[in-house]
């Protein structure tokens, strides 16, 4: 985890700027909801949107794409967490 600090500036009605780098980093757009959670004299300023459910819906459309199903998806994951354990083993001896 990186900690990073920055300055920023209350203007009139309260607005702040957001560092273009964190910006970047949060890819957040013009219009975009925040949440800000308050713990005695400390804030934490975040993306109200976890990324979670875009991602989701995006690794959803691949899958339809490619014809995989989700039965499909869980096979292949069994067949490679065997294939972890066995070169873990075979490391191991």
């Amino acid at each position: 985890m990186t900690i990073n600090t920055y300055p920023i500036k209350v203007r009139q009605r309260g607005q702040l700027t957001i560092p273009q780098a964190v910006r970047d980093q949060w890819s957040t757009q013009s219009g975009d909801m925040m949440t800000l959670v308050q713990f005695d004299e400390f804030a934490i300023l975040a993306p109200a949107l976890l990324k979670t459910p875009a991602l989701a819906r995006q690794f959803s459309q691949i899958m339809d794409e490619e014809g995989i199903s989700l039965a499909d998806l869980l096979q292949g994951l069994a067949a490679e967490r065997e294939n972890s354990y066995a070169l873990k083993r075979a490391h191991d001896d």
